[in-house]
């Protein structure tokens, strides 16, 4: 996260680190992802291209530190990979996938779900300034993941200019590139009324690393409630 600030431990209980097997003898971050039931992680289509055996893969949920794993995180090995039918490469589009996980966590206060909008609340949602990013990706275009999970919040999206397609939208966010470790991760956004974060984006591709006019790229949810 560019531009981010360090999170407090649990303050994001439904942010998953989704690791690829290296070397065959460690696991290394590759993308963020968010828990959605007890057996479900929601991420970007892009992550999980070319490397769609889920042998290959786990999840760490309830994590901070990722190079020091604490009592409240769980480690989960992945079952079963979904990658939206018409995902394309090329342009990104339907970047959707979706981990099932071999055994059920355990919900605390360290891991937790992410809530999905009602469809009352999502063009509210959408429209709102009050949303956050959060993952372990890099913090400058040439630099290193910072290990500690990072936050950061929106800036208003209105004055870009109008997305070429529905299931896409921009945001003026910090972002990282596809190879800094924030893809897939999870966009949500604040409703004061009911007082809960609703999942609203994922993390998709975006233009070098935070550099001014290039907003971040994220998938547009509300167009995949029927695929999820």
């Amino acid at each position: 996260i560019v531009g981010g600030h360090e999170a407090p431990e649990g303050a994001w209980p439904w942010v998953v680190s989704l690791q690829v097997l290296r070397g065959g003898v460690r696991f290394v971050h590759l993308c963020g992802g968010v828990l959605l039931g007890r057996r479900a992680v929601l991420t970007a289509g892009h992550c999980v291209d070319g490397r769609t055996d889920p042998c290959y893969w786990r999840a760490v949920l309830g994590a901070h530190n990722l190079q020091k794993h604490g009592p409240h995180t769980a480690r989960r090995r992945i079952r079963r990979i979904i990658v939206h039918s018409k995902f394309k490469r090329e342009t990104f589009e339907n970047d959707v996938a979706m981990f099932q996980l071999k055994r059920a966590v355990r919900y605390s206060l360290y891991i937790q779900p992410v809530c999905l909008p009602p469809a009352a609340l999502l063009q509210p949602l959408e429209n709102s300034s009050d949303c956050y990013i959060s993952g372990w990706g890099r913090t400058a275009e040439k630099g290193n993941g910072l290990w500690p999970l990072l936050a950061a919040s929106s800036h208003t999206p209105r004055g870009l200019p109008p997305t070429p397609a529905p299931q896409i939208y921009q945001l003026a966010l910090p972002f990282l590139t596809l190879q800094g470790g924030d893809s897939g991760g999870p966009l949500v956004c604040y409703h004061p009324d009911t007082d809960q974060y609703y999942l609203t984006g994922i993390a998709s591709f975006g233009v070098g690393c935070g550099r001014p006019k290039y907003p971040g790229i994220y998938v547009r949810l509300s167009q995949y409630r029927k695929w999820i």
